[in-house]
């Protein structure tokens, strides 16, 4: 066939044995690499180009390059000009799409309902001949990347990250910033002469080649199919023979090792990372040699590093593996978190490290060692469920330049070759002169001499001590730092229990009593060895006040904690457990291979009727606990918008401060007595679904239900104390105004909130049906043409049965002038709706069926739909496919009565709540003779002639808000919704048991 040099046929690609679909690798003649395949059962289409540059070969001068790049390739090519053609595209047919810019990899990728995988393929393919990088749309891309840069400005991931590269040689490309912001990509160039735009067409004129793409494809049709659809498409991306870049120096010599970096953070983490530069063994991937040692030094069971830390009381967490940097070159760390005594030990805590690293080395590889993570890697291989199509096929065009095609799909997955001379190769990089040590506290405010360029990162350096070297050097061994044993949570039983005759499709209530509710479902899709468990022990104290809520939280800290050592086993083994703190309560999941899954659980409810408050984990744990509360104020300014919006709407909602004061309030004593309270008298309902039998799971829970009565007298709850809270009613026609100040961040946020009423087939299906018509729009206007900023998101929000419409946006811009431009997007709704032809309804009522259509790739994803509805007290199991039934009848009329009785500017059903969070930084919002900025600019747009500005829609004149200064006033004048009636009746339910 033309355009074709290489075919890798299904029997060629080594892939697990549960796996159906088919599978076809092609070596086009321009050097492409494609994987295409072909499944009959996938409910979306998806492809994925993954482009073999990153940010490491950005121009020196042009910091960000690559990643504009990426962002421009969407707007816009010779054969669709319109800047926002892909998107809509995808938006009408099911579809969405996304893209990332790593070190060395560019990836694109999207996914579309089936029916429509051609019309999306081909617009798709232009990003990679003919992009237009129009000079209009050039202009004000380089905004949305200065926004996305200032969003991360504040955030110690992306802080820390920076800060390793700026520390690495300043003559090596890991030094680069690689996201670009307005002065790298704008201001600098302009002052240099250069034209932006001619630099994007160069680099994709040099870099995007043929030879360094890899393309996947998922699709329903046949293999011939997919590749009579693809490759004249793709057979015309032109070969430039660019070489794959290699880094074979590394990244840190002599002159940035042997040195500790102390650094401020933002939130107030305390963390210690300790780095050691590393070869590239990644085309060793079926010796896996990194993994091996993770797997010993990132260990948690008993005799671990991390053990040893615990029991001094200088950390809780570790992590431990291969780092991956770009070829040529690679990392290994240890990072751990930092008690308050640990930050007083770091070299200590360097200093056992290297006595467990002394200890891999006397002890050598270990054959036996290596087989069980082979072992359990292989298990996971074998019966790994599918992942959602967009998923899958961004992280294999990833892989197809890095493995041969046979091995794409079990590439580290699958490892045979024991090689104790590749995990030495890396062992003998662990030594301290090849060591770089990075922590991280708050400690080290006013302490520090040096500034990063890109973050503003505060930070120190300082050259290791003849004496420390010689310390960790010389350390020798720790009597306490072991090998792990034998894993003996490693299942062996992966057979399917016995199928049961007429088994009902849905989850069906197989006990009902005063101490407990119990739904099963016997899987009947995946077909594997797994199970999943969840019980929600419901009692009224865990929520009652502030220093309860502590409590609570507090306690399944300290579960987890102490019981690190035995459940680190079940974990590494495919078996999960989480014990979460709730409004209600405290929620178990147990999820994995069901064949120990009984065990673990059992193990569980026994630590938590006998469970005892250690002192001094709860004193670590209580600050750790306050720390994180104090925290908030660093998250993003649109998440403090949407906890406000949740506090002013939930009939209960206990802040920040009020949590911290309380936490004050917490002894040894009363979080004893507090767990004995809790569990003494509760309600449990849960849910088993996977491979178990209904005996069984009956079983479970009467275990469960004996265990708790025998060790904590467990009774069960009054009638009257079956309570849930309910959500805030907002009156007819409501504007109320609720602002918040932001300390850190210098861009502002905004939520307005649309209150549609309570949740049920019809509103559900509207509003839905609303958000689908204006999500594209509202993200092609708002952020594309108008630059508002990086995060424009517009959806349905859901509390407590209650719903409505929610448009968030986090700006430079003040939040005054950016609700007068949602305003405005809103009122030209109302002419977008009325004049769609029905043809373009049609699309989006489809595009919205194909979405929630849409099946759970996973067990625990189909598990989680079914937690869902019990959770939320709904019971409607059948959702989507009752949801979809009503939804096909709509009409257009239908969906703008909707529109002109509840959202728009005049609705007599219109209940909005505005949440605006003010950046007070420097940076941020100024203010304009006594009032905030922005609001001078709004008042022009609303008193004006409403002429477009800029081709930007008209800004509506808005009424005057009733602004709510004092939440608790506020929400004791309004009504709360009724709680949602189940969508069963549970009385019937009952009469099948």
């Amino acid at each position: 066939m033309a355009g074709v040099a290489k075919v890798f046929e299904n029997k060629d690609i080594i892939k697990s044995n549960a796996d159906k679909r088919q599978y076809r690798g092609l070596e086009l003649t321009n050097g492409m690499k494609i994987l295409l395949v072909s499944d009959s059962e996938t409910d979306k289409s998806s492809v994925a180009m993954d482009v073999h540059i990153g940010h490491l070969k950005d121009p020196r001068e042009l910091p960000g390059l690559a990643h504009f790049c990426e962002h421009m390739l969407f707007l816009g090519t010779e054969k669709y000009p319109e800047e926002n053609e892909y998107n809509k595209f995808l938006s009408e047919h099911g579809g969405m799409s996304n893209a990332f810019t790593s070190l060395e990899h560019t990836n694109y990728y999207f996914d579309v309902s089936p029916d429509n995988l051609a019309g999306a393929l081909d617009r798709f393919a232009q990003f990679f001949t003919c992009p237009l990088f129009t000079p209009s749309a050039t202009g004000r891309e380089v905004n949305a990347v200065d926004s996305e840069n200032s969003r991360n400005l504040q955030s110690d991931p992306w802080r820390l990250f920076q800060l390793d590269k700026s520390l690495a040689r300043p003559d090596h490309d890991f030094s680069k910033f690689g996201t670009g912001n307005k002065e790298t990509l704008e201001n600098i160039p302009k002052s240099q002469g250069q034209d932006v735009r001619e630099e994007l067409l160069k680099f994709h004129g040099r870099f995007y080649s043929s030879n360094i793409m890899g393309c996947c494809v998922v699709g329903r049709e046949d293999l011939d199919g997919l590749q009579a659809m693809l490759v004249p498409l793709l057979e015309g991306v032109v070969n430039k023979q660019v070489d794959v870049p290699r880094w074979d120096q590394p990244p840190y010599t002599e002159a940035e090792l042997q040195c500790t970096v102390v650094t401020v953070p933002v939130k107030d983490i305390r963390e210690m990372s300790v780095v050691w530069p590393t070869p590239d063994v990644s085309e060793h991937y079926k010796a896996n040699p990194g993994h091996y040692l993770g797997h010993l030094l990132g260990h948690e069971g008993s005799g671990s590093l991390l053990s040893e830390l615990k029991a001094r009381g200088w950390a809780n967490t570790l992590v431990g593996g291969q780092r991956s940097g770009a070829k040529g070159f690679s990392f290994f760390s240890v990072a751990v978190d930092l008690t308050d005594k640990g930050q007083e030990n770091t070299d200590e805590i360097i200093r056992l490290i290297y006595q467990y690293v002394n200890m891999l080395r006397r002890e050598g590889p270990q054959e036996w060692i290596f087989r069980e993570c082979q072992d359990l890697a292989s298990m996971s291989f074998h019966f790994k469920d599918k992942e959602s199509p967009r998923v899958y096929t961004s992280s294999l065009a990833g892989k197809l330049q890095e493995f041969p095609m046979e091995d794409v799909l079990s590439a580290y997955a699958l490892f045979d070759q024991f090689s104790p001379d590749h995990i030495n190769l890396i062992l003998d990089k662990l030594v301290p002169s090849n060591m770089r040590v990075t922590i991280v506290s708050k400690k080290y405010q006013g302490q520090t001499d040096q500034t990063e360029q890109w973050y503003g990162t505060q930070y120190s350096v300082a050259k290791f001590s003849a004496e420390q070297l010689q310390k960790w050097t010389d350390c020798g061994f720790h009597e306490n730092l072991r090998l792990p044993m034998k894993n003996e949570f490693i299942p062996t039983n992966f057979d399917l229990v016995d199928r049961e005759t007429e088994a009902p499709i849905l989850p069906e209530m197989i006990k009902n009593t005063p101490l407990s509710r119990l739904w099963y479902k016997q899987d009947d899709r995946f077909l594997k060895p797994k199970a999943c468990l969840n019980l929600d022990f419901i009692s009224p104290i865990a929520y009652m006040d502030p220093l309860h809520t502590n409590l609570n939280a507090l306690f399944t800290q300290l579960f987890d904690d102490a019981l690190t050592e035995y459940s680190y086993m079940a974990d590494i083994a495919g078996l999960k457990y989480n014990l979460d703190s709730s409004i209600y309560g405290l929620t178990l999941t147990v999820k994995g291979y069901n064949d120990k899954l009984t065990t673990l659980l059992l193990k569980l409810v026994e630590k938590m009727t006998q469970f005892k408050v250690n002192p001094q984990r709860l004193a670590i744990f209580k600050e750790m606990h306050g720390r994180n509360l104090k925290n908030f104020q660093a998250e993003q300014p649109h998440q403090h918008a949407i906890f406000y919006t949740n506090m002013l709407t939930s009939e209960v909602l206990w802040t920040k401060d009020e949590l911290l004061l309380a936490l004050e309030e917490v002894t040894v004593e009363k979080l004893q007595a507090f767990i004995s309270d809790l569990l003494s008298k509760m309600y449990i309902e849960g849910l088993i679904y996977g491979n178990v039998t209904k005996s069984q799971s009956l079983e479970m829970l009467s275990q469960v239900e004996d265990m708790l009565c025998a060790n904590s007298q467990t009774r069960p709850l009054l009638p009257s104390q079956h309570r849930k809270l309910r959500e805030v009613q907002l009156p007819d026609g409501c504007y109320f105004l609720h602002k918040q100040k932001n300390h850190v961040h210098e861009s502002s946020s905004i939520e307005v909130y649309y209150q549609c009423g309570l949740q049920n087939t019809e509103n559900n299906m509207l509003l839905e049906l609303f958000c689908q018509v204006i999500g594209e729009p509202c993200f092609n206007i708002l952020r594309t043409q108008e630059q508002l900023g990086y995060i424009v998101f517009s959806g349905v929000r859901r509390s407590k049965g209650v719903q409505g419409l929610r448009v968030i946006v986090q700006s430079s811009r003040p939040p005054q002038y950016v609700e007068g431009r949602i305003e405005a997007f809103i009122q030209n709704v109302h002419d977008v709706i009325r004049d769609m032809p029905e043809e373009e309804f049609g699309k989006h009522v489809s595009a919205l069926a194909t979405k929630r259509l849409e099946k759970p790739k996973k067990l625990v994803q189909q598990n989680n739909k079914y937690w869902t509805e019990i959770i939320s007290s709904f019971y409607n199991f059948d959702r989507d496919i009752v949801e979809v039934a009503f939804l096909r009848t709509l009409k257009k009329d239908d969906l703008y009565r909707f529109y002109k009785e509840k959202i728009a500017l005049d609705a007599p059903n219109r209940h909005k709540l505005s949440v605006h969070v003010v950046s007070d930084t420097s940076g941020g919002a100024t203010s304009n003779g006594g009032r905030e900025a922005g609001e001078q600019q709004l008042d022009v747009a609303q008193d004006g002639d409403n002429k477009e500005k800029d081709g930007f829609l008209p800004a509506p004149v808005l009424p005057l808000p009733t602004v709510v200064t004092d939440v608790m006033e506020f929400k004791r004048d309004l009504c709360l919704y009724p709680l949602p009636k189940p969508f069963i009746d549970l009385t019937k339910a009952k009469a099948k048991l």
